[in-house]
């Protein structure tokens, strides 16, 4: 067993901000920190609601080849890190704003699923703009 399963096994129940920085991947750039986080999971929740988001790798991927627009929101904590890799490189080529936040399952929790998300992409709307705004301010990983 990895060092990584280990820690996550002892850490049962909620975990903490300092736990869940146990976790991180090496390509978890840029990360929002708790503020906007809180932001992400209310627009989640709304856009889940409105039928305004896309949910999961593959459907992700899907809309991102087909051209649609939104705010891609990635978790830090997803192991291995193939598994969605490539999709900062396919934002960053579309010009499509992205961010890293620290739990998978509280992401699934956002999204009105008992099962932890990797990744979850919300479609702009205009009540947006305080959430997207501060989205794009975060810096870029080179």
């Amino acid at each position: 067993m990895t060092r990584i399963k280990a820690q996550a096994e002892a850490c049962s129940g909620e975990r903490t901000g300092q736990q869940l920085l146990v976790n991180q991947n090496p390509i978890a750039q840029p990360l929002a920190s708790r503020r906007p986080t809180r932001k992400l999971y209310k627009r989640i929740k709304k856009a889940v609601k409105q039928k305004q988001s896309r949910r999961g790798v593959k459907e992700v991927q899907k809309f991102l080849h087909k051209g649609e627009k939104g705010v891609m929101v990635l978790t830090e904590d997803t192991l291995p890190i193939e598994v969605y890799c490539h999709l900062p490189a396919m934002c960053e080529d579309r010009n499509l704003p992205y961010v890293n936040i620290a739990s998978k399952t509280r992401l699934g929790a956002a999204s009105g699923s008992k099962r932890p998300t990797h990744v979850i992409m919300v479609k702009p709307q205009e009540a947006d703009d305080e959430c997207l705004g501060e989205v794009q301010s975060l810096p870029l990983a080179l």
